[in-house]
């Protein structure tokens, strides 16, 4: 099940990177070809495409490593009724 889990989290990894990616240049160019903007417009939703895609990519990372990564964990917490 853990695996299961975890290809869970891959294709959100590669969705958080491509979404944000292709969504801002798809915003950009109908802003540049709709309103008549210049390709400036089209730049800045590369950049923010990239800005947010790597953030997603990093942030879906760090989550795969927490969720991988059995070694941090201690003993588990003190439930209401086992404390001493």
């Amino acid at each position: 099940m853990k695996q299961l889990h975890l290809l869970v989290w891959i294709t959100q990894l590669g969705l958080s990177t491509a979404l944000p990616l292709a969504g801002f240049i798809v915003l950009a160019a109908w802003l540049h070809k709709s309103c008549g903007w210049g390709t400036w417009v089209i730049w800045v939703g590369i950049v923010l495409g990239l800005y947010v895609a790597v953030t997603g990519f990093l942030n879906a990372l760090k989550t795969l490593k927490r969720l991988t990564d059995d070694s941090e964990k201690g003993p588990p917490p003190v439930a209401f009724n086992e404390h001493d």
